[in-house]
């Protein structure tokens, strides 16, 4: 098995000599050992656009926002647009089957978080708010879920199964003879027809309420989400868990589990296994660009830290 290990203890004489050579030059001497040493890297196996254009921007350096004109290496953190350097033309983009909200506690930094890229890939169906602005989600409640652990949090594979619940309780709640008195005592049916009409009246709202519309993902350290998760416009809504899946986040949080996920993650991921569990449709890439900018820079911080001999 091939290792990356650049001590002094494993260098020839000669490159001794001579010195560590470059951070950019090391960068460059990795290439090749990269996909051996990454082989467990499930970002390897992504169906990506070509990253040539981060290449260039890398070599070039930092480079100003077309909007704010600050100095940003790749995209703008705060007007969520590539630099100049990078042109729009050349970033993929990515259509999403349900609308995604982000919401971003104000003391996360903008820098370091993840949420940006699913605006920068997919910008016709991610908003990004700043806590505490955040909708009401009053209407349509039964057509919403928060992504987030809890004890109450459901798997992806069960949301159909839980939204009609929800639909189960919007339906008796609209319906005024049924507010007033249960359907046994109202019409003195058998429990059988009872169940029969309203399982056509949930029918007869299927399309509109079992079917997710908006998912809502929360941008912010885990020491930080109690504020968030607690806000009276979160309550009630299904609550799901990624339980299955393990980070690559460089930035991973000390204490907490590696099921833990940066937020492109876990929109990511989300995203497959609803395309698999609920669309019921074969995945093929389809939301892998989703990670374009996330694989690039993972790729770029891990023969960083080869280079200082870190790993």
């Amino acid at each position: 098995q091939l290792t990356m290990s650049l001590n002094s203890s494993t260098l020839s004489n000669e490159e001794n000599s001579q010195g560590l050579k470059s951070n950019a030059g090391c960068l460059e001497s990795l290439e090749i050992q990269t996909m051996s040493s990454f082989q467990d890297n499930p970002l390897q196996q992504l169906q990506l656009a070509s990253q040539e254009v981060l290449e260039k921007a890398k070599k070039t350096g930092r480079s100003k926002c077309p909007r704010c004109s600050s100095s940003r290496m790749f995209y703008c953190y705060t007007c969520f647009v590539p630099v100049e350097t990078v042109p729009p033309k050349e970033i993929p983009t990515v259509k999403l089957p349900l609308k995604i909200d982000i919401i971003k506690h104000p003391n996360e930094t903008d820098g370091k978080s993840t949420a940006v890229h699913a605006k920068l890939l997919a910008p016709d169906d991610v908003t990004i708010y700043k806590y505490p602005c955040i909708p009401e989600y009053k209407e349509n409640r039964h057509e919403i879920a928060l992504i987030f652990p809890g004890p109450n949090s459901v798997s992806v594979k069960d949301i159909a199964f839980h939204l009609q619940k929800y639909t189960k309780k919007i339906v008796c709640n609209n319906d005024d003879d049924c507010s007033r008195e249960p359907f046994l005592k109202q019409a003195k049916i058998e429990p059988k027809e009872e169940e029969k009409n309203l399982n056509e009246c949930i029918s007869t709202n299927r399309s509109e309420g079992t079917r997710l519309k908006k998912i809502i993902f929360i941008d912010s350290t885990w020491n930080q989400t109690n504020k968030i998760i607690t806000d009276e416009r979160l309550q009630g809504l299904l609550q799901i868990e990624l339980k299955t899946r393990k980070t690559c986040f460089w930035r991973h949080q000390k204490g907490k589990p590696d099921t833990y996920l940066s937020t492109i993650e876990a929109i990511y991921y989300f995203l497959v296994d609803y395309h698999q569990e609920i669309l019921k449709e074969n995945y093929n890439g389809q939301y892998d660009n989703l990670l374009y900018f996330f694989s690039f820079m993972y790729t770029l911080i891990k023969n960083a830290k080869c280079c200082a001999g870190k790993e």
